[in-house]
């Protein structure tokens, strides 16, 4: 069964029952990031996927590659080969959302030594007002 939208229906991210909600959390959540990151690189079948994105379990990316799929932004191709060979790509849908993501993930990687001094300072802070209070 297909559903069928209505194209004037206006769509809230911040209301808990709209469904976009859900699909921003596919696309932001850890895994999907990673995922669509390095989906924007080039098509690759899963266990090359996994690779790529270190530390992900085969589980989770399975989870994370069908709900990708399910939101129209992974394209799934299983080759009638044995073994069964499954390839990964993105829909355009999917190639515009990585294409944000992944300005998104520069911005990030380019200001880590910001961020990185930030974070001293806070434990720094952290640690002196421990310190103050007696350690407690």
């Amino acid at each position: 069964m297909v559903a069928v939208v209505d194209s004037d229906l206006a769509f809230d991210v911040f209301d808990r029952q709209c469904p976009s909600r859900r699909t921003l959390e596919h696309v932001t959540g850890r895994w999907g990031i990673l995922t669509l990151g390095a989906l924007s690189e080039s098509g690759f079948r899963f266990n090359q996927l996994r690779r790529r994105v270190d530390g992900v379990s085969e589980k989770m990316l399975s989870q994370t590659l069908q709900a990708l799929e399910r939101d129209g932004l992974v394209h799934r191709e299983a080759q009638p080969t044995n073994p069964p060979r499954v390839d990964y790509e993105l829909t355009p849908l999917g190639r515009d959302v990585a294409e944000r993501l992944r300005g998104l993930i520069r911005l990030v990687e380019n200001r880590m030594p910001e961020v990185l001094t930030a974070r001293e300072r806070y434990d720094a802070a952290r640690t002196a007002d421990e310190a103050a209070r007696g350690g407690r």
